[in-house]
């Protein structure tokens, strides 16, 4: 079976098209790139699929056609790989793949840079370059070599997914329908710095899991970790959480980077309890990977163990983030920094 390319198509009478492009290899040669005649099948909500052939020259001229390889990849002793993929013309964006025993994860990027400033983090160091298009998106899916062992995707690359709300939701549409990969939403989760319009739109629209960037459960503390807080406060951000009927299959997580002496004291612990009271959730804590020109560290595996533990016992389902790709530095933003500063400097 030959894969499909999906691409949405807006037609003038209003009407939405999902066009799958089935690529027929020439008797010549085999290569996608080469593909001269394309069977495209219409699908819409309001009629049946009605087969067409294009030239692909044609197809040029309006949508954007076939995959993009990524230009550069770094592969880790544990099996992790980041690929870089130029985007946007001459901007890059970082993809992540990380096996496991028994499962395979993609972490893919929505924006080229990003426009949140979380002061520990390099995407936010590169500043806001531009939104990805929903085929921009689903390329890191469709393009990775391990493409076929994937079992799980997580929105939590390079930018805020819900930054750029419409064009994720495109992708994840694409992702989860019958006429697209059919994926179950639960293989896959979008992460947010807390955008509360975002969030709305998201948990009405979308039935894939949701994790919240939260760092830290006090206001003035997590303002100086995240801008964002100053007009997305987390109290607003879990009041909404609170209020929305997740079903039994759809769940919420907290991502809490811990900090050595920051915000992984017992007061936080505390602090933490009491504003995700009533929440059904997970927090999943990430020990922190040092970027160039940070004060930050991350606290030891004693301090961040006992850190969990305390949380547990509170009745707080909390796991450690196993850390993947710390030799070839996989946090995000890395790679894309270093390959955007070669690109300036030429």
């Amino acid at each position: 079976m030959r894969p499909l390319q999906v691409v949405r198509v807006d037609s003038e009478d209003g009407d939405t098209h999902f066009v799958f492009i089935d690529l027929k290899p020439s008797e010549k040669n085999n290569c996608a790139q080469d593909y001269n005649e394309i069977e495209v099948k219409r699908t819409s909500r309001k009629e049946a699929s009605k087969p067409l052939i294009l030239k692909r020259t044609e197809l040029k001229k309006k949508y954007e056609v076939g995959r993009e390889a990524p230009v550069q990849y770094q592969e880790s002793t544990d099996g992790t790989k980041k690929y870089l993929y130029n985007v946007l013309n001459d901007k890059y964006i970082e993809t992540a793949y990380i096996p496991d025993e028994d499962r395979a994860t993609i972490c893919v990027s929505t924006q080229a840079g990003c426009k949140m400033g979380c002061i520990f983090c390099m995407t936010g160091k590169q500043g806001f370059q531009g939104n990805l298009s929903s085929n921009e998106i689903l390329n890191q899916f469709r393009s990775l070599p391990e493409f076929s062992a994937l079992t799980n995707m997580v929105y939590m690359g390079m930018g805020e997914p819900l930054d750029n709300i419409t064009e994720v939701l495109k992708s994840l549409d694409i992702l989860t329908n019958d006429w697209g990969y059919g994926w179950s939403p639960t293989r896959i989760t979008v992460s947010t710095v807390g955008l509360i319009a975002g969030i709305k739109e998201f948990l009405e629209k979308s039935r894939c899991h949701l994790a919240v960037s939260l760092h830290s459960p006090f206001d003035e503390e997590r303002r100086k970790l995240m801008p964002v807080q100053r007009t997305n406060t987390i109290r607003e951000v879990l009041d909404i959480i609170r209020n929305f009927d997740f079903n039994s299959q759809r769940r919420v997580s907290f991502e809490y980077i811990l900090f050595k002496g920051v915000n992984d004291t017992p007061a936080h612990i505390k602090e933490l309890a009491r504003i995700l009271n009533g929440i059904k959730c997970r927090i999943n804590i990430i020990r922190f990977h040092q970027i160039p020109g940070s004060e930050f560290q991350s606290p030891n595996l004693e301090t961040t163990i006992k850190f969990k533990e305390a949380l547990n016992a509170k009745g707080i389902l909390t796991t450690i983030r196993a850390s993947r790709g710390v030799d070839i530095q996989a946090a995000c933003g890395l790679l894309s920094t270093l390959e955007q500063n070669k690109s300036f400097h030429k």
